[in-house]
């Protein structure tokens, strides 16, 4: 008996290891596959003694998004941005970063049902351009042109990394929206921190 109960329990423990194992495998291609934002060829120009960004953010949104903008819901989008002192340590295997500038943009999409348009509204400024397709507002809302950098902070340029990403601003939902946005994979689409090409 003893012997048997022996025999069991490593077997259990390679049951519930295997069982963990496809679990994770599982995870980690659901989320692989999930649909994200993505910030796509972000390069740092140089102008003058100034240095600008220019960058484009591919925003596939999920049907559910869809369907609330379409029913009135402005959704708010944000892209962030990050400029990092970057002092190797040891190497390219350890560095000490600081982060010397933050800035966030903010924009609200919404639909207006008689004319048919999508207007897309800085929240900065307050400037506001009407599309005729969702897909116009989004390749506009992604086209980030000659994007000024703080010239206080790019004097020296030899350790300095600027990072964006981009997503949904889901605080900016109506109240009775939030709780399930917050939960839901359908409204997670915030892109991974994307280092830019600096020229």
């Amino acid at each position: 008996m003893m012997l048997w109960t022996v025999f069991i329990m490593p077997a259990s423990a390679v049951s519930k290891r295997l069982f963990l194992s496809l679990f994770l495998w599982l995870f980690i291609q659901t989320s692989a596959s999930a649909t994200v934002f993505s910030v796509n060829n972000p390069v740092v120009h140089p102008i003058g003694n100034a240095y600008v960004l220019t960058a484009k953010i591919n925003y596939p949104l999920t049907p559910r998004v869809i369907e609330a903008l379409q029913n009135g819901v402005p959704i708010t989008f944000f892209q962030e941005f990050r400029l990092i002192d970057a002092l190797p340590i040891l190497g390219s295997f350890w560095q000490w970063e600081t982060t010397l500038w933050e800035s966030t943009l903010t924009y609200e999409l919404r639909y207006h049902a008689l004319s048919e348009q999508y207007i897309v509204e800085s929240l900065d400024t307050h400037e506001q351009q009407n599309f005729p397709s969702l897909s116009g507002a989004l390749k506009a809302l992604g086209d980030i042109d000659a994007l000024s950098l703080p010239p206080e902070y790019t004097q020296d340029m030899k350790n300095l990394i600027l990072e964006i990403r981009s997503g949904l601003d889901l605080n900016a939902l109506p109240t009775p929206m939030r709780p399930g946005a917050l939960i839901s994979d359908k409204w997670q689409l915030t892109s991974p921190w994307v280092q830019a090409v600096w020229l």
